[in-house]
């Protein structure tokens, strides 16, 4: 209990404690946390102290705030969507986004997400309802102070692109540039947009963007030795955490799929020494995500 009680007083030190950048740390594979792990084994080591309670977050009386508090320190790390669109009458837009993701492959889909105020419109929003086009640039270690100044809620006539220093370089489908300094960029015309509201509310607050994956261009020096994949090593990308905070790629593990043939037989004597028996399926070779 000593022990415990001695980390919770150091706790915030170290987490205030900063070291200097290091640009040279580049990404590299790691054997996984346990090489040894067996069907059945659970978790690799005991990291939760089972006597301290789990405090619960009833988001029904929670305050948006506070919501968005424990929502955006528990869903991490959060890739970024760095969304450059045009407005109606051609001002161009900049700005990046950490409710993003990849939807699927076929086909190819991504999503952003916009939370709303009812004081002040979200640009790129806007711009992609008024155009359906949009693009998403890929943000690395490099650049990283410039895309982080394009979130100011500037005025809808300020160009975001002066104000971080980037680079427009042409789309080739679509009208909004690309960043000439992000390696990976993504042409999408808008997919779907879904206006979204609390459930007892009709007071907009969030919508969510599709976008079709019409084209990507990707700098070649990021790629992998087949030129078919990109190389996170040669990326250095950026992800979101809580409050200010942003994390880069340093370590990584690889983790063989497992098929359900290959593990149908340790579930069979997983089960049998509970004591139950179940007819089983035919061995399929899982889903491809």
């Amino acid at each position: 209990m000593l022990v415990r009680a001695a980390a919770r007083r150091l706790a915030p030190a170290l987490v205030r404690t900063r070291g200097n950048f290091h640009p040279q740390s580049v990404f590299q594979l790691t054997d996984p946390p346990n090489p040894r792990w067996n069907y059945g084994d659970g978790a690799s080591a005991q990291w939760l102290d089972p006597t301290i309670p789990r405090k619960e977050f009833d988001f029904s009386s929670l305050s948006s705030r506070d919501t968005y508090k424990i929502l955006t320190s528990a869903i991490v790390p959060r890739p970024i969507a760095f969304v450059s669109t045009l407005a109606s009458d051609g001002v161009p837009n900049l700005a990046p986004f950490s409710y993003f993701s990849m939807v699927g492959h076929i086909p190819p889909l991504l999503s952003v997400s916009f939370s709303l105020s009812q004081k002040r419109l979200k640009h790129t929003r806007e711009n992609i309802v008024a155009t359906k086009e949009f693009t998403v640039n890929i943000i690395s270690e490099a650049f990283a102070e410039a895309a982080n100044c394009t979130a100011a809620e500037a005025p809808a006539e300020v160009d975001e692109w002066i104000l971080s220093g980037l680079t427009m370089t042409p789309s080739t489908l679509v009208k909004p540039a690309c960043v000439l300094e992000s390696a990976v960029s993504l042409e999408c015309e808008l997919y779907f947009l879904k206006d979204l509201s609390a459930p007892d509310s009709e007071v907009v607050t969030a919508t969510l963007a599709v976008g079709l994956i019409k084209k990507a261009h990707v700098h070649e020096s990021v790629l992998d030795a087949e030129g078919a994949a990109i190389d996170p090593a040669k990326l250095r990308p950026l992800a979101r955490l809580g409050g200010l905070t942003y994390t880069r790629l340093l370590e990584g593990f690889d983790i063989e799929r497992t098929s359900w043939k290959a593990a149908r037989p340790a579930y069979e004597k997983l089960l049998n020494g509970l004591g139950s028996k179940k007819n089983f399926p035919n061995p399929s070779s899982g889903d491809p995500e």
